[in-house]
């Protein structure tokens, strides 16, 4: 049977567009629609079905840009657009056709901490490395993780791949990490930090700590390492240092242990 093709009033009442519509996504999605022997437009019975499908992802509120992608620029709207669609969107080298924009929320500073184990970075910039300890505190049972200024962003990408899911376990606060240091120093925390020039005795954490990591190239600030108690992490091989995270596991797991007794 022979495929039936519109003419242009045609096309616009069925797809219910207007025909400079029909002209502009013609040219912007790089579709090709048949022509009479005087030139004008005839459009198929896929063109109509595509052109129905495009006002349908228009009316929810996507772009031509991403419809593009989405059927990949020719008229059988096949795997290939929409994976570029999907790499467009996301990250990831293998995504699982699962995205979703969301708002990010606002974790406001308590005026009263609540007790047990906080974990304060200070200034510790890797994203892979602020995600890679936030699921460690998660995991330890801490009851919050503290950013100073200068930190990664707890919501991008990398930290929240890396955390696997402990972002929504866990509060994230955001402030200014030498002023909250003195106010969880008058609410009764042990503010404890690694630092080159501790002591190799762990300090007690009691029931109510802080550990504070530092900057993976310059270590915690002279300001708020001035407010802690300093422990020296113990090596007995030849590296001279440890990734921060690793530092920060090791010594959220001994802090951890100790205030459960």
């Amino acid at each position: 049977m022979e495929e039936r093709s519109y003419q242009v009033q045609e096309a616009v009442r069925l797809i219910g567009v207007e025909s400079h519509v029909l002209r502009y996504w013609e040219e912007e999605l790089g579709i090709t629609v048949g022509r009479t022997k005087q030139g004008y437009r005839l459009y198929s019975e896929e063109n109509i079905r595509l052109f129905r499908q495009v006002k349908e992802l228009k009316e929810q509120g996507i772009g031509l840009k991403a419809i593009r992608l989405l059927l990949g620029g020719t008229a059988d709207g096949g795997m290939t657009g929409r994976d570029r669609l999907m790499e467009s969107l996301t990250q990831t080298g293998t995504p699982q056709w699962v995205c979703a924009t969301v708002k990010t929320p606002d974790q406001p500073i308590p005026e009263y901490y609540p007790a047990g184990l906080i974990v304060a970075l200070d200034c510790v910039q890797d994203p892979g490395n602020l995600g890679t300890i936030l699921r460690t505190a998660d995991a330890m049972g801490a009851c919050g993780l503290l950013l100073g200024e200068g930190c990664a962003d707890p919501y991008a990408p990398k930290p929240l791949r890396a955390a696997m899911g402990s972002i929504y376990h866990i509060p994230v606060w955001q402030g200014n990490l030498e002023n909250e240091a003195a106010r969880l120093a008058a609410q009764g925390f042990t503010l404890v930090c690694g630092h080159l020039k501790g002591t190799d005795v762990l300090p007690e954490p009691g029931e109510k700590c802080v550990l504070v990591i530092g900057n993976e190239g310059n270590g915690v600030s002279d300001a708020i390492a001035a407010q802690c108690e300093k422990y020296r992490l113990p090596m007995y091989g030849f590296a001279e240092s440890l990734n921060a995270s690793v530092a920060a596991g090791i010594l959220i797991y001994e802090l951890a242990r100790k205030m459960r007794g």
